[in-house]
């Protein structure tokens, strides 16, 4: 597998993931639990934990942590599934990063809005050191942290962009949201909407449905989104996959 190749897998499957298993420490003895990461625009890993929790109360006393999403797999053999797995350290989110940072989890996750506002509930992140890549059955890829991550200048540019982004694509653009939905991504009719965007892609929502879609390439500025959306539109209305 080509380094590039394997970065456009590993940051879709992050992108992409809603859930994934959490490995955790407490005085060596490992533990794993099943959390809802959303990525932040530097692809950072986000999670909303509770301090109930024991995975939380373990990376409080020891941030070192590894985090495993995977896609679905082409054959029954669970082996021939895609995943990642990351390593990094975690840390309590806190001042000006908590509210946009809150804002996309949820945006991910909406169904959590009904515990959102708990007191023992807080945003965490990730911030990744390095990857394994598996892209099937005996192929694989590692990949360090810098060559995983996207370009912070082109990250932080979309991140400021994203909510006109958003406002204006679902403004003027609705129906060219839904063919990408239903004609290129394969999702039933609705009132689909951009509730997030970022340089490898955007996540659309419908009810409680969701999808993502994946640019052909990372994109470094407004311009470039939406011209990865005309290509989209474009393929879905050639009926193209």
């Amino acid at each position: 597998m080509e380094k590039d190749e394997g970065v456009a897998r590993a940051r879709a499957l992050l992108r992409g993931a809603r859930s994934g298993a959490l490995a955790t420490q407490e005085e060596g003895q490992p533990f794993a639990s099943l959390v809802t990461p959303a990525m932040a625009p530097d692809l950072s890993v986000l999670l909303w934990l509770s301090s109930l929790s024991a995975h939380t109360r373990q990376l409080a006393r020891e941030p070192r942590c590894a985090l495993l999403v995977q896609g679905e797999a082409a054959e029954a053999n669970p082996q021939t599934a895609p995943r990642v797995t990351v390593t990094g350290l975690a840390e309590r989110v806190e001042g000006e990063d908590l509210a946009p940072l809150k804002a996309r989890w949820l945006a991910l996750h909406p169904y959590a809005a009904l515990y959102a506002e708990f007191a023992d509930f807080a945003l965490w992140r990730i911030r990744p050191q390095a990857a394994l890549l598996v892209g099937g059955f005996a192929a694989a890829l590692r990949l360090r942290g810098s060559a995983l991550l996207p370009d912070p200048v082109a990250a932080q540019t979309i991140a400021e962009a994203e909510s006109d982004i958003c406002g204006h694509v679902n403004a003027d653009h609705a129906e060219a949201l839904g063919l990408i939905a239903t004609r290129l991504l394969g999702q039933p009719e609705g009132a689909w909407r951009m509730v997030a965007v970022d340089v490898d892609g955007c996540d659309l929502v419908a009810g409680e449905g969701r999808c993502r879609l994946n640019f052909a390439s990372p994109v470094a500025a407004p311009d470039g989104v939406r011209q990865a959306l005309v290509a989209a539109v474009r393929q879905a209305r050639n009926g193209e996959k």
